[in-house]
């Protein structure tokens, strides 16, 4: 490997979470803040947080009925022709 390329590596650099958890790793960075970690993430904490802005689930799920009904109708006029 050539000299004087590669960043200071830290093998006991400190990771601070938003959620106030701290842990020691590596990194090229003595200090490393992160959003979200093992101890408030959903996936390991098994608590699922659904954040629906604007309503936008109601929102599809209207969309996907209109759609629907719009099939439907095409269907039952093809039907009648028949």
């Amino acid at each position: 490997m050539k000299d004087s390329i590669h960043p200071q590596y830290f093998t006991d650099a400190k990771f601070v979470c938003a959620c106030g958890n701290t842990f020691t790793s590596g990194s090229t960075k003595q200090e490393v803040h992160v959003e979200i970690c093992y101890n408030c993430h959903p996936f390991y904490t098994g608590k699922q947080n659904l954040i629906d802005t604007a309503g936008t689930i109601d929102k599809f799920k209207r969309k996907a009925a209109k759609g629907a009904a719009i099939k439907s109708s095409r269907i039952s006029k093809k039907l009648a022709k028949a």
